[in-house]
C-alpha cells in the first residue's frame, strides 16, 4: 500500500489544531508523522491526533534514543500504541551530537550501539513477561512493561548510512529516511532490501521537504538556512558525503568552518537545494514526490516548508493524495 504522511503539528497554538488534523482524513492523507528537537515533544500531538483523527496512522520520526531511559521509552512507546491500537509506530534513533549532547547534556557516545540495543530491548520488552539483560550501553534489571497494547507497534529506524540502514532492515520493521534526494532513494532502497531477512519488505518512510512557490530564487535563498542547519551536522555531512556531493558541498563546508556563515551559504548549489527541497508548481511538486515514490519510498511524510510567503495551510491542501 503506497501511504502519504504529513508532518504534524502545525503552526500556532497545539490546542487549536484539531480542525487541521481533522481536516488531514478528509483530503485522504493516511499518516501524521511528528518529531522532536526543540518544539513540542514527539509523542503528545500524536495523543491528540489519535483522539482528532481516528483513521491516520501515527509515527515518531523520531524519538531520540538518548534522552528516554530504555523503560521510559517503553512506556511511552506502549502508552500511545494502547491508546490508538494498530495505528502507532515507533520511530527511533540516534538523533545528532546537537540535540543530545548540547542541548540535553547527555554524552552523544557509540550511536549506532546505542540505537541497535533500543531497539533490542523494545522488542523484549514488548514480548517478554521480564526483560533482565546486559547490552552493550545500558543493563536492565527486572524490568516488566506494565502496558501491553492490543497489537504491538512496529519499530523504524532512523537511518542515513549502510550499517544503521542494514540494521533498520534487519532488527526492525524498517527505516526512517531524511533530507535526501529522489535519486538517493534508489541506493537506500537498495542497501535496505539486501539487508532484510526475505520476510515482509521493510518499510521506508522519508521525511520530505515541499514547498509549492514558483518564486524560485527566493524559495532557494531561503531554503539554504534550512539545509545548512543539516549539513553541518556530522551524521549528514557523512550521509552526503556518502551520496556523493563532497565535491558539490565542499567550499560551503569549507568556509562553514571557517566562521564565514554568510558566504557559506552562497554555496551551497541551487542544484542541491532544488533536490532537496521539492519546490515549484503544484503540479511539479507533486511529480517530483512521486519519483521518490517510484524510487522506492513506501511512506513520503512531507514537511512543509513555508518559504517565499506561501500560505502553509493551503499547501497542506494542495499537495493532498489525487
Amino acid at each position: 500500500m503506497q501511504r502519504y504522511g504529513m508532518t504534524v503539528p502545525f503552526g500556532g497554538p497545539l490546542h487549536l489544531q484539531r480542525g487541521q488534523f481533522e481536516e488531514l482524513e478528509t483530503l485522504g492523507y493516511t499518516d501524521a508523522w511528528s518529531s522532536e528537537a526543540n518544539g513540542h515533544d514527539g509523542l503528545t500531538p500524536l495523543a491528540l491526533a489519535s483522539q482528532w483523527a481516528p483513521t491516520l496512522r501515527l509515527g515518531t520520526a523520531i524519538l531520540p534514543a538518548y534522552t528516554r531511559g530504555p523503560a521510559l521509552m517503553a512506556q511511552s512507546i506502549a502508552t500511545l500504541a494502547d491508546a490508538a491500537p494498530g495505528r502507532f509506530v515507533a520511530g527511533i534513533g540516534s538523533s545528532s551530537n546537537v540535540i543530545v549532547e548540547r542541548w540535553n547534556g547527555i554524552a552523544f557516545d557509540e550511536p549506532f550501539r546505542k540505537t541497535r540495543d533500543m531497539v533490542r530491548f523494545l522488542h523484549s520488552a514488548f514480548d517478554s513477561d521480564k526483560v533482565s539483560e546486559d547490552y552493550d550501553t545500558f543493563s536492565i534489571k527486572g524490568f516488566r512493561l506494565g502496558v501491553r497494547p492490543e497489537i504491538k507497534p512496529k519499530i523504524l529506524v532512523a537511518a542515513l548510512r549502510e550499517g544503521m540502514l542494514a540494521m533498520g532492515a534487519s532488527e526492525s520493521d524498517g527505516v526512517i529516511v531524511n533530507w535526501l534526494t529522489a535519486q538517493d532513494t534508489l541506493r537506500i532502497r537498495q542497501v535496505v532490501d539486501d539487508a532484510s531477512d526475505g520476510g515482509e519488505r521493510p518499510e521506508i518512510v522519508a521525511r520530505i521537504f515541499v514547498c509549492p512557490s514558483e518564486d524560485h530564487d527566493e524559495v532557494v535563498n531561503q531554503a539554504r538556512f534550512a539545509a545548512a542547519a543539516y549539513l553541518n551536522v556530522p551524521v549528514y555531512r557523512a550521509f552526503h558525503e556518502w551520496m556523493g556531493r563532497g565535491d558539490a558541498l565542499g567550499e560551503h563546508w569549507e568556509q562553514w568552518a571557517a566562521g564565514d556563515r554568510s558566504g557559506a551559504l552562497e554555496k551551497i548549489p541551487e542544484a542541491v537545494i532544488d533536490a532537496l527541497v521539492i519546490n515549484g508548481s503544484v503540479d511539479d511538486c507533486r511529480a517530483h514526490i512521486q519519483r521518490y515514490c517510484d524510487n522506492g519510498i513506501d511512506t513520503p511524510a512531507l514537511m512543509v516548508m513555508p518559504l517565499a510567503g506561501i500560505d502553509a495551510r493551503q499547501a497542506v491542501r494542495d499537495l493532498a493524495p489525487g
